[in-house]
């Protein structure tokens, strides 16, 4: 942890510069430097906060269908709030970072709110109420993204953003899987199980609180490109960097108009509207093996633990091969896998099979897509321009929520993934005809 110290490595590379072959090679040593102690220090940070997340995420599909009594369509929709209103502030938390050059300080608010959510879901049992506390918890969770994946790719050169973005998810993956083991312990040992499953995330979403003041680096974010051997020294007080123009809401969503991020943007988006919702797919599998209620958080350990160990490989391949190429590939997992639900097969090994695809479409998409827009980011608005692709995916992944679920009440939920699988296969083919071209991310 003593590695955080050193402050953000601030990021020596103009967004226009060659990310190929010809710009590593006009760099030497720089693909092997390590990776900046500021990754390591937030990627403990999100570690210790996917435990307390993700513990509530575990039991919440189960506890809303079969202790609530929701329907899939009621489900669909407190989903779609769950992963949606995060996408709609996650402009606010970017522009609020990039404003003041302030991204520690603005993580820090989104991370403190998710944590004070946490208790009051124990007074939370009706679905306007739980949706409204998921959406304050959402709430935080947009705050944080944008500024927490601006700190990596500003502490990071342009050559190991894969690599970087993919040992903080490999980190925070691991939080992931630790989490819903966590609710099945809880589960199991306390007499009021969700209520204690509650407390105890919050006691740990409290830790990761306190991980972040003290660990992570603050300071004023570089909003230009610095002397590389100035590298690490502190930046002076909050303000406007001399020369740098002052960010506005206006400069944020001009960044559309530079092909680049507009093609990531638009791609993002459509492949957003076929990607089932998480807790759907533990739901059908569930359904169809017919899975008792208590192993039911156990169905996220496969997913997580095949994310934990791909990202870091696959960021790195990234960064090898092409990033655009490795996030359409992650699609073609989520393909596999929702192919494998729908096929008349049987087995011990279906399940085990399903998530691990599942994983690799996590650990292909969830840190390569940030570290590909970043290359066509200045570093003045960096957190402002992975923040409006990262909003236009997850309100089309709101969309899919609130349709699927629907759907499955109304058509059931093989059809429903039916179309779901059809719509991925149409929009993959034309994400890969619009990403054609040179590798330039």
């Amino acid at each position: 942890m003593y590695l955080a110290d050193r402050g953000p490595t601030p990021d020596t590379t103009s967004a226009d510069a060659p990310q190929g072959r010809a710009g590593r090679a006009a760099q030497p040593g720089r693909a092997t430097r390590a990776i900046s102690g500021t990754v390591f220090a937030l990627g403990t940070v999100s570690l210790i906060t996917d435990i307390s997340s993700e513990m509530v995420t575990a039991v919440l599909p189960l506890y809303v269908v079969a202790g609530l009594g929701l329907s899939p369509l009621g489900f669909g929709l407190l989903d779609g709030v769950y992963n949606g209103v995060s996408g709609l502030v996650r402009l606010f938390g970017g522009h609020l970072a990039d404003r003041g050059r302030r991204h520690k300080a603005v993580a820090v608010i989104g991370y403190g709110l998710s944590a004070l959510c946490k208790p009051l879901l124990l007074v939370a049992h009706t679905l306007p109420m739980i949706g409204a506390v998921l959406a304050l918890d959402r709430t935080g969770k947009g705050i944080r993204t944008a500024p927490r994946d601006a700190l990596i790719s500003l502490a990071t050169s342009p050559e190991t953003r894969g690599r970087a973005f993919g040992v903080h998810r490999a980190m925070d993956t691991g939080g992931a899987l630790l989490g819903p083991l966590l609710a099945f312990l809880v589960l199991g040992m306390a007499v009021d199980g969700y209520d204690a499953v509650f407390t105890v995330s919050f006691c740990v979403a409290a830790l990761g609180v306190l991980v972040l003041l003290l660990f992570v680096p603050g300071g004023r974010s570089p909003a230009t490109p610095a002397d590389p051997r100035t590298a690490g020294t502190p930046t002076g007080p909050a303000g406007p960097a001399s020369g740098s123009p002052p960010v506005t809401v206006r400069s944020a969503v001009a960044l559309l108009r530079r092909p680049e991020i507009r093609r990531l943007a638009v791609c993002a988006g459509l492949l957003g509207l076929t990607t089932v919702s998480d807790a759907f797919v533990y739901l059908m599998l569930q359904h169809r093996l017919g899975i008792a209620d208590r192993w039911f958080p156990l169905l996220p350990l496969g997913t997580a633990a095949a994310f934990l160990l791909l990202a870091l490989p696959l960021g790195m391949l990234a960064d090898r091969v092409g990033r655009r190429r490795v996030f359409l590939a992650g699609h073609l997992a989520l393909f596999l896998a929702y192919g494998l639900l729908l096929a008349p097969l049987h087995g011990e090994a279906l399940p085990f099979v399903v998530l691990a695809l599942h994983g690799t479409f996590y650990a292909a998409t969830d840190g390569v897509l940030p570290a590909a827009a970043a290359g066509a980011v200045p570093a003045e608005l960096r957190a402002s321009g992975l923040a409006l692709i990262g909003t236009g995916q997850a309100l089309a992944r709101l969309c899919c929520s609130i349709a699927f679920g629907a759907a499955w009440t109304a058509i059931g939920d093989r059809a429903a993934l039916g179309f779901a699988m059809a719509g991925l296969a149409v929009c993959a083919g034309w994400a890969a005809y619009a990403l054609r071209g040179p590798e330039t991310l």
